[in-house]
């Protein structure tokens, strides 16, 4: 009997001891934020931004919108069977060769064969008491020959040209003075080609040139001899 009595006090005396430990022990209250209702807010208004106008400061100055740039339009030729297309008749193709190869045949039988006729080399004036006159072969030396005339008389009769000058003085009369040129033959290589110059006493040159000369034709220059003003005084 005494021992149910024990364990019954004990019993009450840990009851007593837990409901004290509860007690101090008390929760802590942490107030919330006051919220809005929403119900409050049936409606949400969003103002926009003012809008702000650039302007430029200068008040004179205009504001252009670029141009559109246009591409340039490739017109296609026209057809047409003309002289401007290739598509000719051949007949007339043949025609304008033949036309454009009799233009130039003078001046390839020219360089072929040597000039037909009489090549004027200048007329000059000079007051030189006398003059050199110097010539040879300017190409290939192959054979030429010519003869020299003054005023229609011979003064080198037979005289073949080298690759180094050769000539003769020439004392000049008073007015007109005309040297003769003459091919005698042409050269193994084509016509008869010679460069030439005439010197005045002093060793100044008065003239400078070349013949390109057929068998038989001549080459001419003309040199007028002034007279002296200072003599005449």
């Amino acid at each position: 009997m005494k021992l149910k009595l024990a364990f019954l006090f004990i019993a009450v005396c840990s009851l007593g001891v837990n409901a004290q430990i509860d007690s101090e022990n008390k929760s802590i209250i942490i107030p919330a934020e006051a919220v809005d209702d929403p119900k409050a807010d049936n409606e949400l208004i969003i103002n926009p931004e003012p809008i702000i106008s650039v302007t430029p400061e200068d008040s004179n100055t205009e504001v252009k919108t670029p141009k559109k740039e246009e591409l340039p339009v490739v017109k296609r030729p026209h057809f047409t069977i003309t002289n401007e297309t290739p598509f000719r008749n051949p007949a007339e193709l043949y025609q304008d060769q033949l036309k454009n190869a009799l233009k130039l045949r003078p001046d390839y039988e020219r360089r072929q064969n040597g000039s037909t006729t009489t090549q004027y080399l200048g007329e000059y004036s000079t007051r030189a008491m006398r003059v050199n006159i110097i010539y040879r072969d300017h190409q290939y030396p192959d054979g030429d020959l010519i003869r020299v005339y003054v005023n229609g008389k011979v003064v080198r009769e037979r005289v073949l040209l080298e690759t180094h000058f050769k000539g003769l003085f020439l004392k000049l009369e008073p007015g007109t003075n005309v040297i003769d040129f003459e091919a005698l033959n042409q050269g193994s290589s084509g016509p008869n080609t010679a460069q030439f110059e005439v010197l005045d006493d002093k060793g100044i040159i008065i003239s400078s040139n070349q013949w390109n000369l057929a068998t038989g034709v001549k080459a001419t220059i003309t040199l007028v001899k002034e007279e002296d003003s200072e003599k005449n005084e």
